[in-house]
């Protein structure tokens, strides 16, 4: 029988500890599928949550939607399985790619973060520009200190990964004024960026950055990208926004120069996360701490990735190919 003419078995797999913002439950299940009433009939599925009869479930899935899912004899627990959807951006988790049965297409939601993690950029850039870290490091202090600026029109921006987020918010700079310049992997020109450069080119145009964005994917490739070295290019008074992946930065080369002076920054991602009590991140100068919530919503991040697996479920149906699908090569 052909996938055209049977029900395609979509398992929703919860991990609980992710908490409210990351559950598809059943009423959110519910509620996307009647968003898509032509798949009504066509797909069914299963909602679990952390493990419990996920096997019996895997033994008829035609794919699942997840966080993260044992590896172990999948191809013998999930025979029919030929597609994973990881409910997040990330897939650092999902490392070695390699180890993930050949016949299965992996996607993410890159993208769906959107509006709101472009919001939250704006809002850093804007943070940092005012001298806000360094104004709060004062307020912990009791310190009385005057932390004049300038607008932010015609400083530069340089965005790190001109993806998804980092291309809108290349978006929003040009209409405040700001001079963007791109890192790409492939150095291919964008829209809204002024000059594209590639990874290898970091260290000619860090100085020139009154600001720099991370937001690439954190890849063997990308490892340690900013490093003590490349923190030492930035100009004084510069500021960093990590929105991706703490494992591209080097956090204690960065706290460092924080407690100098020389720089400032806004941090949403960390390894570990929670950021323990002890970490010395806490205590550093010119820093602003958000505990990875930049992006993500109750009321709009699961339904709208809901959307975009039952719009891949309609794809894998028809055998187009999947949205947002991850290369193992790239690891993104």
């Amino acid at each position: 029988m052909d996938q055209e003419s049977r029900s395609l078995h979509l398992h929703v797999e919860n991990t609980s500890t992710l908490g409210p913002v990351f559950e598809a439950s059943s009423d959110r299940v519910t509620a996307a599928l009647n968003r898509a009433p032509d798949l009504v009939d066509r797909v069914r599925v299963t909602v679990g949550y952390d493990g419990r009869g996920l096997d019996e479930h895997l033994q008829s899935a035609d794919a699942v939607f997840c966080w993260d899912l044992p590896r172990e004899r999948l191809s013998e627990r999930a025979p029919h399985l030929r597609w994973i959807h990881v409910h997040g951006a990330g897939i650092n988790h999902w490392m070695p790619l390699q180890d993930l049965p050949k016949q299965i297409t992996l996607t993410n939601s890159r993208g769906v973060h959107g509006e709101r993690a472009t919001e939250y950029v704006m809002m850093a850039i804007l943070a940092l520009n005012n001298r806000l870290p360094e104004m709060v490091t004062n307020q912990r202090r009791g310190r009385w200190a005057q932390c004049f600026s300038s607008s932010l029109s015609g400083k530069t921006l340089l965005i790190i990964g001109v993806g998804h987020i980092g291309h809108a918010v290349a978006r929003w700079a040009k209409s405040v004024g700001l001079n963007v310049l791109g890192i790409r992997r492939s150095g291919k020109p964008r829209r809204w960026v002024d000059e594209m450069y590639t990874a290898a080119e970091l260290q000619t145009i860090l100085p020139r950055a009154d600001f720099v964005l991370i937001s690439a994917p954190h890849t063997t490739e990308t490892d340690q990208l900013m490093g003590a070295g490349e923190l030492d290019l930035m100009k004084a008074g510069a500021g960093l926004v990590n929105y991706s992946r703490a494992g591209l930065v080097d956090y204690e080369a960065l706290r460092v120069r924080l407690n100098k002076g020389e720089l400032s920054a806004v941090l949403d991602v960390f390894t570990p996360e929670p950021l323990p009590k002890h970490s010395l991140l806490w205590e550093a100068s010119n820093l602003l701490i958000t505990p990875h919530c930049s992006s993500d919503d109750e009321s709009y991040y699961t339904p709208r990735t809901l959307d975009l697996v039952f719009e891949n479920a309609r794809r894998l149906i028809q055998g187009k190919p999947l949205h947002n699908r991850v290369s193992r090569r790239l690891q993104y």
